[in-house]
């Protein structure tokens, strides 16, 4: 269930229709242009198709809106009020006749291929490109993305619009000396505040989208507590979510979703809440209700949504070989290509390809600590790189010495193999907020905080109703 506050500002405007003069000279007036009009379309050339059927598609808003205005010269005669329409239209009246061509841009294009489907040749893209003031971010384009051409009677190239999302585009347009200039046009989206609660009944992923979450809220859900709850195993029937979150609009519809402001997660009865918080460093992460952050030194679990097909035993039977051979991590069995994440901060030591492992990444976090990902489907990162917790650093697949897909993970301390599944215990504190910081924090949380407050109070009287009705029904 969610509801969406009303945007901030918004008025509604109420306006009079104008007065309309109702004159017999004035209907002879209408009716003699319309003549006019009617005699000039049918004496057209067959060349000006398009202009007259642009002229028929009038709105009717449009075509009251024009016999107003000639109904209201009194002073003058009606043939005489059309010149002054004309002259006296809005520049951005005439700039909506420029006809502008797209194209949009598809997997594996580039410029000259895109200009020359819109009949330009390598020329115009040189001169646009190393011509106009930022030219060269043309050569930034992405499959989806619009560019709109706009040329002369004589096909010289007057602009190029490159719309690069819904919120951004930029506009090379030659001016009257022949060189281009640029125009970025940035819009702001409205931001409305939303609420979502759920309630866990087979995993996150579900109970996200009953609650009409998008993946990628989902995805950052799991981020947000990753350092405090593993998904895998963690979650039970009957657990509770709360988000506070943005949505943008732009033109009264929806764009997408914002930032996660505030949520909460209730497992085994033990409630986790993480508030989102810019210091004064402008670095922006989540905090619990004390400053802490929620952003622990390694992930529970290494991937989201999956289940453990084989825990950390140092006497497993092995299910190829047949012979006991110490398990020293954990599997987590998930389909081909479900990503895995960095567990920690470090730089990724080895990665390769062994007949036993399959396609692994071995990676390094300060002096004491290791982790190992084996049986990758395709690794995404290479050796000497550094990674940052929650980068995804390959996918689940079989490769290897494996029955199945699944990731093995490894945590070793000091060189010495540890069980990945309690090994957190034992792991170095999250980092907290400075006490100079607190001050403005619990100030910019109080809203959310209040907020989450009121959905956990509701939700607990929800559940309270439905035991006493099931009470009540034996």
């Amino acid at each position: 269930m969610k509801i969406n506050t009303k945007p901030r500002g918004a008025t509604i405007v109420n306006s009079d229709s104008a007065a309309k003069p109702k004159t017999s000279r004035h209907l002879l007036a209408v009716a003699t242009i319309t003549a006019c009009v009617a005699i000039a379309a049918s004496l057209a050339p067959g060349g000006d198709v398009e202009a007259n059927r642009s002229i028929s598609e009038l709105s009717e808003l449009e075509s009251e809106q024009a016999v107003e205005r000639i109904l209201s010269a009194t002073n003058s005669p009606a043939t005489e009020q059309i010149a002054p329409a004309i002259e006296d239209a809005e520049p951005s009246a005439l700039v909506e006749l420029e006809q502008w061509q797209e194209q949009t841009v598809r997997s594996g294009d580039n410029l000259s291929l895109i200009f020359k489907r819109a009949g330009f040749d390598n020329n115009a893209v040189h001169e646009l490109v190393y011509g106009a003031p930022d030219g060269k971010d043309l050569a930034k384009i992405y499959p989806g993305q619009t560019i709109a051409f706009l040329s002369s009677d004589e096909n010289q190239l007057l602009g190029v619009k490159h719309v690069i999302s819904a919120l951004e585009s930029v506009t090379y347009r030659r001016d009257e000396s022949g060189s281009f200039v640029t125009e970025r046009d940035i819009r702001q989206p409205e931001v409305r505040e939303t609420w979502a609660t759920g309630e866990i009944t087979s995993s996150l992923f579900m109970a996200g989208k009953n609650m009409g979450l998008s993946q990628l809220k989902i995805m950052e859900l799991a981020d947000i507590f990753g350092g405090v709850i593993d998904f895998v195993l963690d979650p039970r029937k009957g657990d509770t979510i709360h988000v506070v979150y943005e949505e943008l609009y732009l033109d009264g519809e929806k764009y997408r979703d914002g930032e996660i402001l505030a949520a909460s997660f209730t497992n085994r009865g033990e409630t986790f809440s993480a508030y989102r918080f810019a210091d004064s460093q402008g670095d922006v992460s989540y905090y619990n209700e004390q400053g802490v952050s929620m952003r622990k030194a390694f992930l529970m679990a290494p991937v989201d949504f999956t289940r453990i097909s084989s825990n950390f035993n140092l006497r497993r039977l092995h299910p190829i070989y047949k012979t006991t051979r110490p398990h020293r991590g954990t599997d987590y069995a998930a389909p081909t290509g479900t990503p895995v994440y960095a567990a920690g901060d470090g730089k990724v030591i080895k990665a390769g390809y062994t007949r036993a492992n399959g396609n692994y990444v071995f990676i390094q976090h300060g002096d004491r600590y290791v982790t190992r990902y084996l049986h990758l489907h395709q690794r995404k990162v290479k050796q000497g790189q550094r990674v940052a917790q929650n980068a995804v650093i390959g996918t689940v697949g079989s490769t290897g010495a494996a029955t199945g897909p699944h990731l093995h993970y490894e945590f070793l301390v000091d060189g010495v193999h540890r069980n990945p599944r309690t090994i957190h215990k034992e792991l170095p504190k999250a980092k907290s907020l400075a006490a100079s910081e607190l001050p403005r924090f619990q100030e910019m949380i109080a809203p959310a905080a209040q907020q989450l407050a009121s959905l956990q109070s509701a939700t607990r009287l929800a559940l309270n109703n439905a035991t006493a009705g099931d009470s009540s029904q034996r």
